[in-house]
This record gives structure tokens, C-alpha cells and sequence, in this order.
């Protein structure tokens, strides 16, 4: 779901940053609220290192191959920290294996970012109930995952349906795209029972880092 530079443009790459700049800055808003902030520092950059990480491990599934995003499970344990980290993530992606491009790094944060926000809000559903029960926590574990790829699925592929140029083929690269949403929905499953695991691990092993 990396958009390489020269696809979208030019007012779709400034809208982009506009975009990210403004959640860039909320983010650190609502980051400075915390009492300790510094304290989660080391937390996000290794979650970072993670989502980085992540782009190059592929699971082969025929016909092509997927690999983990980890948003949604970033979202979750890291609340608005997770935007700064897969903003840093894609940044290094980019310059250093040409995973999108530095054009198109503010469209890509957007279509990754803003799903790790949604899942974070809906993580923090189970922090509202009054009994803190496991199902319900892995229940929202999972949608938190699932439903932040599903998210970044369709915001990627809006974009790239609305500025196909002329010089392609546009009804093949909208069937090819469509196609590849069969492998986002299993992927999406894939990283949210992927998110339940390491939550429910988290919960038994060090139960403060979902704290918010």
C-alpha cells in the first residue's frame, strides 16, 4: 500500500502533507497530556522498528504475497504515538528501500496513519466498560487490527482508482485492483488475530503497556 511518486498528482502529494502536518501536530498534543511522555519513547521506537521491519518479511499467498503493516496492532498499544511512528517508519522505507517515495511520504502516512488512530479509539472501547473481561478485550483486539487494514485498503485504493492516468490501461488496473482487495481482507484477518495474540500476551506478561 506504498504509493510510488509520480502516480498521484502534485495536489494530491501537497493535500498529503497538509494532512499529515496537521495530525503530526495534534498527535504531539495530545501526546504532551501524558504526565510522563518520555517514558513511552523507547515503547514507540520499538514498534517502529517493527513496522519497518515488517515490509520485508512477505507471506506467500498465490497468486502474490503480502506482508504485515502492523497498524492497527500500533494503533492499539501505542494511542497517538502510533502516528509519529509509522510516519518515522515510512520515512526510512522510502530512503531505504524505495517502499513509496519522499513525494508521496505525506498520501502514504495518511492511508496508514489515520486507520492506527481509528483502531487506537476503538481499542480504548474496553477501557470504558465496567468489567474488563478477556473476550471483550480480544474482541476489540481484532477489530482494532482487522479493521485499521481494511481502513488503509480502501483509502489506498480510492486514491489510486480516482488518478489512473490516461496513458493506462484504466479498466485493467481497476480489475487488478479490486483483485488485490481479496488479499487485503485476508491479510486484514491475518493481522488481527495477529493484534489478539500479542495483546492477550501483553496482558499476561506486562499488562501496563496498554495502559494509556
Amino acid at each position: 500500500m506504498h504509493i510510488p511518486d509520480g502516480f498521484v498528482s502534485p495536489s494530491i502529494c501537497i493535500t498529503g502533507y497538509a494532512i499529515t502536518g496537521g495530525l503530526t501536530w495534534y498527535s504531539l498534543q495530545q501526546i504532551k497530556k501524558d504526565s510522563n511522555p518520555q517514558k513511552k519513547i523507547p515503547r514507540a521506537s520499538l514498534f517502529t522498528a517493527a513496522f519497518f521491519v515488517a515490509s520485508l518479511i512477505h507471506i506467500p499467498i498465490p497468486p502474490a504475497s503480502i506482508h504485515l503493516v502492523l497498524n492497527g496492532m500500533m494503533g492499539a498499544i501505542l494511542g497517538y504515538y502510533s502516528f509519529l511512528a509509522i510516519l518515522i517508519g515510512l520515512f526510512f522505507q522510502t530512503v531505504m528501500f524505495q517502499h513509496g517515495g519522499l513525494s508521496t511520504l505525506g498520501i502514504n502516512a495518511v492511508i496508514m496513519g489515520i486507520p492506527a488512530l481509528f483502531a487506537y479509539h476503538i481499542f480504548r472501547i474496553n477501557n470504558q466498560s465496567q468489567t474488563r473481561k478477556k473476550i471483550w478485550t480480544q474482541v476489540l483486539a481484532f477489530c482494532a487490527g482487522t479493521g485499521a487494514l481494511l481502513l488503509s485498503a480502501t483509502l489506498f485504493t480510492v486514491i489510486i482508482i480516482t488518478n489512473i492516468t490516461s496513458e493506462l490501461d484504466a479498466q485493467a488496473e481497476i480489475n487488478a485492483i479490486y483483485l488485490s482487495l481479496i488479499s487485503y481482507v485476508i491479510q486484514a484477518i491475518i493481522e488481527g488475530i495477529f493484534t489478539v495474540m500479542l495483546i492477550s500476551f501483553l496482558e499476561q506478561v506486562k499488562p501496563e503497556i496498554l495502559k494509556q
